[in-house]
């Protein structure tokens, strides 16, 4: 796989107006309704961007534990750290830099940009950038969506999306 300024970059159309888009993001409240059943997210510079998947697993295989916020533009572009899964145990103390940008668009619409950089090499980095490849594409973003046009997920039984 080629690993040279390998990034993850993808979008989605959201009907939705930007500052509910970037609440979803950047709450607790919003967390909670589309990204993981429970988070810890502080909107500032430095402040806590963790977001659980698996509450009742023991403390360091939550998820996203420790990773901070590094930017925000209210209401247009967050940055955070993120770490790899816990079946990745080489690269997961390890982090990348995620970017979300939120666009105005025509009719009501969101843009949501997702950008991912910062990745190593080696086979555990190989699985970590195809474990996000689809994680985002194919899980979060789309949740996002389904929760800002439809409602909440129900953690009990979550869309397959």
């Amino acid at each position: 796989m080629e690993t040279e300024n390998r990034r993850i970059l993808g979008q989605i159309d959201i009907s939705s107006d930007p500052d509910k888009v970037w609440k979803a993001w950047t709450t607790v409240d919003g967390a909670v309704c589309f990204f993981a059943p429970e988070a810890m997210i502080e909107a500032r510079p430095g402040g806590a961007y963790e977001l659980y998947f698996d509450p009742s697993a023991p403390e360091g295989e939550r998820g996203a534990e420790g990773m901070r916020i590094l930017a925000l533009q209210e209401p247009q572009f967050l940055s955070f750290t993120w770490n790899a899964p816990p079946h990745l145990p080489t690269v997961r103390g390890q982090q990348t830099l995620v970017q979300i940008h939120i666009e105005a668009m025509a009719d009501g619409l969101s843009r949501v940009t997702l950008q991912q950089d910062g990745w190593g090499t080696g086979d555990e980095w190989d699985a970590a950038y195809a474990y996000f490849e689809r994680a985002w594409f194919k899980i979060v973003l789309p949740r996002l969506k389904f929760y800002l046009e439809e409602g909440p997920i129900d953690w009990s039984n979550p869309p397959q999306i």
